[in-house]
């Protein structure tokens, strides 16, 4: 659905370090797309309007002119709004600016959708001076910095208290489980002999002790990570297909199936069922983002969250590998569309939008974790208890996908092998194979196979 922000004044010029802007009176219509956005992350796009009200303002206190409309489309999903961005490519008709994950940075450059905010932002100056560098390094492809993180998140593993205390944890074993699974003393297998026992003593009914994401998703790569796999090789930069990690991986999955933890035909499942089940208590471990705080206790009723659920790392799955987190985090990016005085007034407004007052309003109300130092002293965050601890225990552990522009081939691949040795349509022997043999073919020397 399309939604028109206007700017209730009429404002004037601007203070663009870049001069990009005529101080005359200037009109512009700057257009936001983002992906995965639903009613608790909405300040996706209204920081861009807060930002376009407050450039106007500063304009005005200089005498100048500025008016700025901001108009926006929002998408639930991914793949209608991915979608939408390739068909607008094609048509030369992408929006000012985008709001998607970091991994699309890299096909999206080499395609020439988007064009690096590097060349119309200045890095050392507040606000985008405090920002994480490592977030930056996120936005980062081929030496050049081509978006400005929108938000941090942390991927987390969730244990139900009730659960656990039902089949033997006293309250010093639960508090003291984040801390085992970290260690690596607690691993995914201790994980489904648990949730296994709590169906035996009929804790949770058959099939809903272990309730994983239902769609493919970076979180899957979590667990690749758990069996010692790695996704980029550091030196040379290629891609990597660890065959043990991912036969390591696939057979941890079949394992849950053929305990009876998690059905065959789990994966697809509609994710408000999934939602409601949790909230309902009705899983014993799963795992999912930071952000899913904000929807089970805005949108699906569950109360003391910390009453009931225990979070940690995803746990090792043997000893080749280590408990981890992936952080995805979502980039505003630049489009190749518009002139370069609407680039740089999307690319101030992107600024603007980024100072940890207005980014706190995302980070506490979805769930979402600090872009910036300053960020963790803004009293909205700093006393937000969920964002606080995710700060602390999750984000220090967690890396991201790689940028690299090939990296979805190998992603889909990974997910396709997944997904039928989890179904029993081939052995993880068979699926492991197809899936390197399909990597091999697409991408040759650009990946690793060890």
């Amino acid at each position: 659905m399309a939604i028109l922000h206007k700017p209730v004044v009429a404002f004037g010029a601007v203070l663009l370090g870049a001069a990009a802007v005529n101080a005359m009176a200037e009109d512009y219509t700057i257009t936001v797309w983002a992906g995965g956005t639903n009613q608790t992350s909405h300040y996706r796009v209204d920081a861009i309007v807060m930002a376009a009200e407050l450039l106007e303002r500063e304009a005005s206190v200089l005498g100048e002119d500025l008016n700025i409309t901001v108009e926006s489309q929002v998408w639930s999903g991914w793949d209608d709004f991915k979608q939408a961005v390739t068909l607008a490519a094609e048509s030369d008709t992408l929006p000012n600016i985008i709001v998607s994950g970091h991994e699309d940075i890299g096909p999206w450059s080499q395609a020439g959708a988007i064009r690096p905010i590097e060349d119309y932002v200045d890095f050392d100056a507040w606000p985008l001076n405090q920002l994480y560098d490592n977030l930056i390094d996120v936005a980062s492809y081929n030496g050049q910095i081509w978006g400005i993180p929108q938000d941090a998140e942390s991927r987390v593993f969730f244990f139900s208290k009730p659960k656990l205390k039902a089949i033997g944890y006293s309250d010093a074993q639960i508090n003291n489980l984040s801390e085992r699974v970290r260690s690596g003393d607690y691993d995914l297998y201790d994980m489904l002999d648990d949730v296994k026992k709590m169906q035996d003593e009929g804790v949770v009914e058959a099939g809903m002790g272990f309730a994983p994401r239902p769609t493919n998703g970076p979180d899957y790569w979590q667990f690749y990570q758990s069996f010692g796999g790695e996704m980029v090789d550091a030196d040379s930069g290629k891609l990597v297909f660890d065959e043990q990690a991912m036969t390591d991986m696939y057979q941890f999955f079949v394992d849950a199936v053929d305990m009876g933890v998690v059905p065959r035909t789990y994966l697809g499942l509609e994710w408000d069922d999934w939602h409601r089940n949790v909230a309902a208590g009705n899983y014993g471990a799963w795992h999912g983002g930071t952000w899913h705080y904000s929807q089970w206790t805005a949108s699906f009723g569950l109360t003391d969250f910390f009453d009931n659920v225990s979070y940690s790392l995803i746990p090792a799955g043997n000893k080749a590998g280590h408990a981890n987190a992936i952080t995805h985090p979502l980039v505003y990016l630049l489009s190749s569309s518009g002139s370069d005085d609407d680039a740089a007034i999307a690319a101030e407004l992107i600024a603007i939008a980024s100072e940890p007052r207005i980014n706190s309003l995302h980070a506490v109300e979805s769930g979402h974790l600090a872009i910036g130092a300053d960020q963790v002293t803004v009293p909205l965050y700093a006393n937000d208890y969920w964002t606080s601890e995710a700060t602390e225990k999750l984000l220090p552990y967690a890396n991201a996908i790689p940028n690299n522009a090939d990296f979805g081939i190998y992603w889909d691949a990974m997910f396709q092998g997944l997904e039928a040795a989890w179904t029993g349509a081939s052995s993880v022997e068979q699926a492991v194979s197809a899936a390197r043999n399909e990597v091999t073919s697409a991408l040759g020397s650009g990946v690793i196979v060890r």
